[in-house]
């Protein structure tokens, strides 16, 4: 057999230290709770309904850590950014390895 002492380790997988935005190898964390956006009384009374888009960064757990308004609604922005701030996702993985993420999140608002 030959002398493996000398061979060179492949070097270990790299972990990143920011967060990561899902695509490739990096598939998109599934929601597993979610918590509904309570429609602000002004904003219906005011009949405005409309969509506000997100920003949110997950920890390596899924937990919601940042969110940031991307299209706002004004009467609406507050209400998407609580409901969003309690949902949870499940861990994303590179590598085998949890780590955190950065996504867009779409909030509807519609008066029935």
């Amino acid at each position: 057999m030959g002398d493996v002492a000398g061979a060179a380790l492949p070097p270990p997988p790299i972990t990143p230290t920011e967060p990561v935005r899902p695509g490739g190898a990096i598939s998109r964390p599934e929601r597993i709770h979610y918590v509904a956006p309570e429609y602000p009384p002004l904003a219906r009374t005011a009949r405005v309904e409309g969509t506000v888009i997100l920003e949110a960064v997950l920890d390596a757990e899924g937990t919601v850590r940042e969110a940031r308004v991307l299209r706002s609604v004004p009467l609406l922005d507050a209400a998407a950014l609580d409901a969003v701030r309690q949902w949870r996702f499940t861990p994303t993985r590179l590598n085998g390895i949890p780590v955190p993420v950065v996504m867009t999140v779409t909030v509807m608002f519609s008066l029935r």
